[in-house]
């Protein structure tokens, strides 16, 4: 089976909610919308204006964890005051979902990891909407769906038991494909929790397409151009799809030089292994 992927080259607030309701997945109860709120100095996440008529169509509140890496993230204090700097708390609640600790998720079938750890906040809601900015990533190669259901929603404590790939050690110490897989476990502990799609749902924006992630202060300016929205019930045909059109875009050099030097396509290919989806997709153009 082809897991269904919306696209279109359009990059407005409007597409966004036009590729959500493609879905047609309902969620009726608490939403969670999953952002990146963006590092102090960062130019390239994406802004609450863009994001606000997607939350309000599913009367959302905004989520976020801390980060394990320091910066201005790293305390739910700081976390607060960036979020309201950036300008979210002007569109919607908002909850640094571990800012009381950590709660656990099993993982069933995992390559490296039996629990991860998510906000204790996360079992607040009955439904996810994961916006992601689809972009490089120092260490991951590429941030996407995945990486946002993994380190994006795990607790400072689980950022750094994913980074070490469930042997609690250094978080900057770990094997790099053994990091990868730990990823995609920890993703398939958020989806399974969630029903595989029955209540989280998946937005890509791939626009300002730098080699480094939202979480890097300096990041490098974009080579390539912009590319269009993705939307899918399936985090690993999302990614799958969002990697392709970058190798089949212009100027893709550097972006792409990044996730073959972290060996990035590792996630995708532990991911669907271990059952979080699958690399096999139709893509839905939506702009005829």
């Amino acid at each position: 089976m082809r897991a269904k992927v919306y696209f279109t080259r359009e990059i407005t607030p409007e597409k966004v909610v036009g590729l959500y309701r493609a879905l047609g997945v309902e969620l009726p109860g608490k939403v969670a919308v999953k952002v990146h709120s963006g590092e102090k100095g960062n130019q390239n996440f994406l802004r609450p204006a863009f994001w606000r008529p997607m939350v309000e169509a599913v009367h959302g509140t905004i989520v976020e964890c801390n980060t394990a890496y320091g910066g201005a993230r790293s305390s739910t204090q700081e976390h607060y005051q960036v979020a309201q700097e950036h300008g979210f708390t002007g569109i919607a609640a908002v909850q640094i979902q571990d800012e009381n600790g950590s709660m656990t998720l099993p993982v069933e079938g995992g390559a490296r990891l039996q629990e991860n750890y998510v906000g204790a906040a996360f079992a607040d809601y009955d439904d996810y909407v994961v916006l992601s900015h689809f972009k490089g990533h120092a260490m991951a190669g590429y941030g996407g769906a995945i990486k946002n259901i993994s380190i994006g929603l795990g607790s400072r404590e689980g950022k750094s038991w994913i980074h070490s790939g469930g042997t609690g050690g250094s978080m900057w110490s770990g094997e790099q494909d053994v990091f990868l897989e730990a990823m995609g476990d920890a993703g398939k502990s958020v989806s399974d929790a969630l029903g595989h799609g029955a209540r989280i749902v998946y937005l890509n924006v791939m626009n300002r397409l730098s080699v480094d992630c939202d979480c890097d202060g300096n990041p490098a300016e974009p080579e390539m151009a912009d590319i269009g929205i993705l939307a899918s019930t399936d985090p690993v045909a999302l990614d799958q799809a969002c990697i392709d059109l970058v190798y089949a875009a212009p100027g893709h050099e550097a972006l792409t030089q990044r996730i073959e030097s972290r060996n990035g396509i590792h996630t995708l290919e532990s991911a669907k292994t271990i059952g979080l989806g699958s690399r096999a997709y139709r893509l839905e153009l939506l702009d005829v």
